[in-house]
């Protein structure tokens, strides 16, 4: 069956290809399958640890008085 989503070769070693395939087993998906879906995760994982280095930046640098109260913000919104 032909499709048009792009595709990625990947070289494993040994150890991940077994543990890869391992889990598609226990799920009963296929490696592909199961190789998207733990891109997927990584990538949700990477973006987590972006969005929490840049609030933590931001709480190093906010300032109380400077900032907007609860209402305020609901105000900006509606």
């Amino acid at each position: 069956m032909a499709t048009k989503n792009p595709r990625i070769n990947v070289v494993l070693e040994k150890p991940l290809y077994d543990s890869i395939e391992r889990l598609a087993k226990k799920d009963g998906v296929s490696l592909s399958l199961k190789v998207r879906d733990l891109a997927k995760e990584a990538l949700e994982m990477q973006e987590d640890i972006t969005l929490s280095n840049i609030a933590e930046k931001r709480e190093r640098t906010f300032r109380r008085k400077k900032g907007l109260k609860h209402n305020e913000v609901w105000d900006l919104v509606y």
